[in-house]
C-alpha cells in the first residue's frame, strides 16, 4: 500500500472507517461487563461461569494478535482488515443470538480471534495514508477513538441492557461493522502481495495449546474442586507439557515464534512482565465491580454503567498529560506514579461497604483511570526503548499477548478467590448465629430474621450471603493492592529511553 508524498486523497474517509473499527473493538472491552449478571440469569450460569464471556474473548485476542503481522504480509492488509471486520461483526451477531453459555463462549472466542487484528491494522493503515509530518496528529486522533470505547462502554451497555436486552450490547456492533467494512472496501487500496514470510507454526500451535489449556484449568478449577477432578489434572498436564515443548522448540528453532533476542533485552522483558500484572489489575477490577454493584447493592444496570464510566474519563485525562510530558519527564517516574495511583484506588476499594453511597465508587474509579492512563503509553515506550528495530513487530505482538494473558488470568483467579472466600466467610459467620451468642441475639430478635421459621431463616441466610460476598470482594481488592505494590520494583530494571529518540506505535487495546 504505497502512499504518495501528499498522502491519500481519501484519507479523511479512511480515517473515519478505521476509527469505527477501533471504536467497535475498544467498546467490547467494557460494554459487556455491566450486562454480566443479566447474561448469567438468561443462560442459567453462576457468577464464576459467566466470567468465561470475558476470558474467552481476551484469550482468543491474545493468541491471534501476534499472528496479525504475518497474515497482513502474506495476504495483504486490506484483505485481512476486511476479513477481521466481517468476522467480528458476524461473531457479534451470533453472540447476541446465543441461547446458552456454551454458545456465548464459542462465539466470543470467534469475536476475539477476528478482533485481534483490528487495532494493529488500524494503526498501520493510518501510518500508510498520512505523510510523516501528519502521522503524529493522526495517531492522536486514533488514540481518542481507542479510549472512547472504555469511556462510553459501561454507560451505553447499561442503557441498552435496561431499555432493550443484554443481547444489544453485541448487536450494537452490527451497524458499526457494516460502516467500517464499507469504508475499508471502497476507500483503501491494496492487494495480496503473497510474500513468503517465514512463520513458526509449531511454536504458535504449542503456545496456543498451552494458553488454552491453562485458561480452561483456571476457569473450571473452582467448580471441579481443582485437583480432585480428572478433567483438571488433564488440563493442567496438557498446559504444562505444551509449554515445556514450546520452550524447548523456542530454544532450538531457527526462527522461533518468539525471537530469543526479545528475552535478552532487559527493558522489553521487564516491561512485558510489568504489563502482565497491569492486565491483571485493570481487567480483574472491571470484571468484579459490575456484579458487586448490581447483585449486592441493588444498583440498576444503567446506574452501574454511569458510576463506572469515570474510570475511562480518568484515563483520557491522564493520556493528555502523558502526551505533553512523555519527552520531558523520566518515563519510569510516570509509570511508577500511575501504578501507585491505581494501587491506592484498590486500597480505597477495600473500604467498600453495603451501606456506602456511590461517591467512593466514582472517586476510586476516576483515580484508577488516571493511574492506568499514566502507565499504558509510558510503559510501551520503556519496553521498546532499547529494542532493536528489527524485532519491534514481534515485540508488539508479544507485549500485547502478555498483557491480555494477564487480564484473562487475573479475571479467572480473582473470581475463583471470590467464590472460595465467600463460602469460607459464610461458614464462619453462620457459626456465630446461635441463640446463646449475645452479639447475635439482638440481630435474631429484630427485623425479619429468625432461627425458628422458614421465612426468617431464609432472610437471615440471604443477609449473611451478602455480607460474606462483600468481605470476599474486599479481600480481592486488598490482594490486588498488594500485587500492584509488589510489581513496582521492576521499574528499577529498566533504562529510560533516549530523549527525542522516538518509539514505535504499538497496538494498545
Amino acid at each position: 500500500m504505497s502512499t504518495p508524498s501528499g498522502g491519500d486523497p481519501n484519507r479523511g474517509l479512511i480515517t473515519a472507517s478505521v476509527m469505527l473499527a477501533t471504536v467497535m473493538n475498544s467498546l467490547d472491552t467494557t460494554i459487556a461487563n455491566v450486562a454480566l449478571p443479566h447474561m448469567a440469569g438468561s443462560v442459567s450460569a453462576s457468577a464464576d461461569q459467566i466470567t468465561w464471556v470475558l476470558t474467552s474473548y481476551i484469550v482468543a485476542s491474545a493468541i491471534m494478535t501476534p499472528v496479525t503481522g504475518w497474515l497482513a504480509g502474506r495476504f495483504g492488509r486490506k484483505q485481512v482488515f476486511m476479513t477481521a471486520i466481517i468476522g467480528f461483526t458476524i461473531a457479534s451477531a451470533l453472540c447476541g443470538a446465543a441461547q446458552s453459555l456454551g454458545q456465548i463462549v464459542i462465539f466470543r472466542l470467534l469475536q476475539g480471534a477476528f478482533g485481534a487484528a483490528l487495532v494493529p491494522l488500524s494503526q498501520a493503515v493510518l501510518m500508510d495514508v498520512y505523510p510523516p509530518e501528519e502521522q503524529g496528529p493522526a495517531m492522536a486522533i486514533w488514540g481518542m477513538g481507542a479510549i472512547l470505547g472504555p469511556i462510553v462502554g459501561p454507560a451505553l451497555g447499561g442503557w441498552l441492557t435496561e431499555n432493550f436486552d443484554w443481547r444489544w450490547v453485541f448487536y450494537i456492533n452490527l451497524p458499526l461493522g457494516v460502516l467500517a467494512g464499507a469504508g475499508v472496501f471502497f476507500f483503501i487500496h491494496g492487494k495480496a502481495d503473497d510474500r513468503r514470510i517465514p512463520f513458526d507454526f509449531t511454536g504458535f500451535a504449542l503456545l496456543s495449546l498451552a494458553i488454552g489449556a491453562f485458561q480452561l484449568f483456571l476457569d473450571r478449577g473452582d467448580n471441579k474442586a481443582w485437583f480432585e477432578s480428572t478433567e483438571i489434572w488433564i488440563e493442567a498436564s496438557v498446559a504444562g507439557v505444551a509449554f515445556a515443548l514450546f520452550v524447548f522448540h523456542t530454544l532450538t528453532a531457527d526462527r522461533p515464534f518468539i525471537p530469543l533476542a526479545l528475552l535478552k533485552d532487559r527493558n522489553f522483558t521487564s516491561a512485558t512482565i510489568f504489563g502482565f500484572f497491569v492486565g491483571v489489575l485493570m481487567f480483574a477490577t472491571l470484571s468484579l465491580l459490575p456484579p458487586m454493584l448490581e447483585t449486592l447493592m441493588g444498583y440498576p444496570v444503567v446506574t452501574t454503567g454511569l458510576v463506572t464510566a469515570p474510570r475511562g474519563v480518568g484515563s483520557l485525562l491522564s493520556m493528555f498529560i502523558v502526551g505533553r510530558l512523555i519527552n520531558r519527564v523520566d518515563t519510569r517516574l510516570m509509570v511508577g506514579i500511575g501504578l501507585t495511583l491505581s494501587s491506592i484506588s484498590l486500597l480505597g476499594m477495600s473500604g467498600f461497604s453495603l451501606q456506602m453511597d456511590s461517591s467512593l465508587i466514582v472517586t476510586m474509579g476516576l483515580l484508577q483511570g488516571v493511574g492506568i492512563g499514566l502507565v499504558f503509553v509510558p510503559l510501551t515506550t520503556l519496553g521498546f526503548a532499547t529494542l532493536d528495530s528489527r524485532y519491534r513487530a514481534d515485540g508488539a505482538g508479544v507485549f500485547t499477548l502478555m498483557r491480555n494473558l494477564g487480564a484473562s488470568v487475573g479475571i479467572s483467579i480473582m473470581q475463583a478467590l471470590l467464590t472460595s472466600n465467600t463460602q469460607k466467610v459464610h461458614a464462619r459467620l453462620t457459626e456465630g448465629l446461635t441463640p446463646d451468642n449475645p452479639v447475635a441475639r439482638a440481630v435474631l430478635h429484630g427485623g425479619p430474621f429468625s432461627l425458628t421459621n422458614p421465612a426468617g431463616i431464609a432472610a437471615l441466610d440471604g443477609e449473611v450471603g451478602r455480607q460474606s460476598a462483600m468481605v470476599a470482594y474486599i479481600d480481592d481488592f486488598k490482594m490486588m493492592f498488594i500485587l500492584g505494590m509488589a510489581v513496582l520494583p521492576l521499574l528499577l530494571f529498566m533504562r529510560p529511553p533516549r530523549r527525542g529518540g522516538g518509539t514505535p506505535h504499538v497496538a494498545m487495546e
